[in-house]
């Protein structure tokens, strides 16, 4: 496993990192075998967030039982925003994660308006900095899904590192990740295998850490096969050789520009639909030659596609702004209700 310096942290971490994101769909004793193979491996960072309901504290409870907490650098995240909130829940997490010092915490996906709020007197900034000071947090990171936040942290000198969504057909922050690493900040690419979308996860994380802009990749994991590709892809970080860089090129125009990331920021709907599952089995419908398992899952929703009301409210809570209900209408129309 190779391993690389944290932006100008001192960090020596892994260049595949361990997404905790789903492990949510599990239990904590598989979340204890997960973290001790990723030991086995070599995989030292870890990726989770005060969001992810039970993720913290099943991954505290794992590396406590494992003895391993000092083998890996933790990451966390919440979406506090002011002083008191933030004291609040980095005393949460450090519960959460039986730990007295976390390495590297982050702000969770803030908008431009709440980065200001952030940065602000009184704002969450100040308590991390004062965890900072008391060697409770070794060091500071953002979260984003939107460029404009990206490049906007890039000149807060207080922010080490910035994650951000890149993969083979989420380019939209190339420009910017060259800029975080000249810079001297970490990065931490989010949905290497853009949320589940790309099959090959071996040329996902090909593609991604091929990019010697790239500090470390984090997939999610909830298996150990997922466990062992995800490490037999991060295996070789060489420049992609022209039959890689055409297979990447298939995948974009398999997915186009239009994909849901499977984020769920969208819910909860007004009327009750899984938007996240309408759109991962209209791929398998239309994209995986799956149809009739595709036509299966879909038959389990309790509720439509159909069923959309088109008010949009998703709409303005996506962070990709994708049109969901033109999305939705064309997913009805596929599935035939």
């Amino acid at each position: 496993m190779q391993t690389v310096q944290l932006g100008q942290t001192g960090l020596q971490i892994s260049r595949l990192g361990f997404g905790g994101i789903p492990i949510q769909r599990i239990d904590q004793p598989g979340t204890r075998a997960l973290l001790k193979a990723a030991h086995e491996a070599g995989i030292n960072y870890i990726d989770t967030a005060r969001a992810y309901t039970v993720s913290e504290a099943w991954i505290g409870q794992s590396l406590q039982e494992l003895g391993l907490r000092d083998e890996f650098v933790l990451a966390t995240k919440c979406r506090a925003l002011t002083r008191a909130e933030m004291e609040a829940q980095l005393a949460q997490s450090l519960a959460d994660l039986r730990t007295d010092h976390i390495e590297l915490y982050q702000f969770h996906n803030p908008s431009l308006d709440d980065l200001k709020t952030i940065l602000a007197p009184g704002g969450a900034l100040e308590a991390l900095l004062a965890a900072k000071e008391q060697g409770v947090v070794g060091h500071i990171g953002i979260t984003a899904h939107l460029a404009a936040v990206f490049e906007a942290a890039l000149d807060v000198p207080q922010i080490e590192t910035v994650m951000f969504p890149y993969n083979i057909v989420e380019q939209q922050g190339a420009e910017l990740i060259a800029r975080c690493h000249a810079a001297g900040k970490g990065f931490i690419a989010m949905k290497p295998l853009a949320g589940g979308a790309i099959e090959d996860g071996r040329l996902a994380l090909r593609y991604v850490l091929s990019d010697p802009n790239v500090t470390v990749a984090i997939p999610g994991m909830a298996a150990l096969e997922e466990l062992e590709r995800n490490v037999a892809g991060a295996a070789d970080t060489a420049p992609l050789t022209a039959e890689e860089q055409a297979a990447c090129q298939k995948v974009r125009d398999a997915l186009g520009t239009q994909f849901c990331r499977r984020c769920n920021y969208c819910a909860p709907c007004t009327v009750g639909i899984q938007i996240p599952s309408v759109f991962l089995f209209q791929g398998y419908l239309n994209r995986y030659g799956l149809q009739e398992w595709g036509r299966e899952r879909y038959a389990t929703l309790k509720v439509k596609a159909g069923a959309c009301i088109q008010c949009g409210a998703c709409e303005t809570r996506c962070p990709y702004n994708l049109p969901i209900r033109r999305m939705m209408q064309q997913a009805a129309e596929d599935f035939g209700e």
